[in-house]
């Protein structure tokens, strides 16, 4: 049973293109089963979160992180009685439209297309599902419903909100989305910040002891030793990170429902129109979150290591980005025609868009692979 606040399938405000309801799952479930489906979905396999796929196989990508996302907002969804499907469509798709090598690499393709509209991760997820993908006979993209469309847009300019028709409306008139695109925002942070300290961790970026010096590492790490002395290494990182993480859920949902009991919304369109979100932690919960934000910021993302990785990622995404905007011909038979055709109704800016599509779809081995066959004379 949904809560009154909760989005239902029957509520739905439908699809681009009309097509006939589907029998024996819903709306969100055929929304989901279309994003696991799709092309862009697989690929993730093979993109950054902050490590390059070839530097080791036990660390996240674009992949596994979105499952994981899905399996945080699906438990959330359930307790706060919302639509566990559209949570987890939308938790799914988040991500289909990152570049490869992560926000390294949507920084330079946006430094790229800086004269072109600029390119920003969030749209170009939209961009894939609406137009992209090329799976249906009746339609471009994957014909998703308005509520999952809506949640994969997490943010977005006013001057971008503008031409997007309905979607654009909640930020044109300062309004939140449904609860089910909340949590999955909110799991979206839960899931990469603490997977990355497993991971920065597991790289030896990162130390326990600097990690001690977070509070919300600290405290669970002192419960874990105490506890379970003699414990040591990746059992003891994982119990650690597995407590942080049941640690911030249980904080989150019961922030959640104070404020869902104080504002109690009527329906979802009375939580769009509510002071703030809905979903959130609590204030500690967020002083404490933002100083683990800050740590991974300082001590993690901007480790030489890393910087080394954004610095090839860099000019490997601005070198093939001008190499394709000066000589399209070197581009494969099919995606040539797709810039032909782009550059025939835009102009300049429709070729770099679609150079910059080309780009944003490929995988991190893909993109080095392509960068040594057109600049490497050895390579064939």
């Amino acid at each position: 049973m949904l809560a009154p606040y909760a989005v239902s399938d029957a509520e739905s405000r439908g699809r681009r293109y009309p097509e006939t309801a589907p029998r024996y799952r819903g709306e969100f479930q055929r929304d989901r089963d279309r994003i696991v489906h799709c092309s862009a979905f697989r690929r993730l396999e093979y993109k950054t979160q902050v490590f390059v796929n070839h530097e080791g196989d036990m660390f996240r990508t674009r992949l596994t992180h979105s499952i994981e996302v899905a399996q945080i907002g699906r438990s959330i969804a359930r307790v706060l009685a919302i639509n566990e499907d559209l949570v987890e469509a939308i938790s799914l798709a988040h991500d289909l439209g990152h570049t490869p090598f992560g926000h390294a690499g949507q920084d330079a393709l946006d430094s790229c297309m800086s004269g072109y509209g600029g390119f920003e991760h969030n749209l170009q997820s939209l961009r894939v599902v609406e137009e992209l993908e090329q799976r249906y006979a009746e339609f471009s993209g994957l014909n998703l419903t308005f509520e999952t469309r809506e949640g994969i847009l997490k943010h977005c300019t006013l001057q971008h909100a503008s031409g997007l028709g309905e979607l654009g409306e909640r930020f044109l008139q300062r309004q939140h989305p449904s609860l089910e695109a909340q949590v999955a925002n909110v799991a979206d942070e839960i899931a990469y910040n603490n997977h990355d300290v497993d991971d920065g961790l597991r790289a030896g970026l990162i130390t326990l002891e600097q990690l001690d010096e977070v509070e919300l590492f600290r405290e669970h790490h002192r419960q874990v030793r105490n506890r379970y002395p003699h414990l040591n290494g990746r059992r003891m990182v994982n119990e650690v990170v597995r407590r942080m993480i049941n640690h911030l859920v249980i904080d989150l949902l019961e922030a959640s429902q104070a404020r869902l009991a104080e504002y109690a919304p009527e329906d979802v369109s009375a939580v769009r129109t509510t002071p703030a979100p809905l979903i959130g932690f609590s204030d500690e919960m967020k002083q404490k979150n933002r100083q683990l934000k800050r740590f991974l910021r300082d001590n993690m993302y901007r480790h030489y290591r890393v910087h080394r990785m954004t610095a090839k990622a860099r000019r490997i995404i601005h070198a093939l980005f001008h190499e394709f905007m000066g000589d399209p011909a070197l581009l494969p038979g099919e995606t040539q025609e797709t810039v032909r055709q782009s550059e025939q109704a835009q102009g300049e800016h429709g070729r770099a868009r679609a150079v910059a599509d080309y780009i944003a779809g490929m995988t991190d081995r893909f993109a080095i692979s392509e960068y040594e066959r057109i600049f490497n004379p050895h390579s064939s």
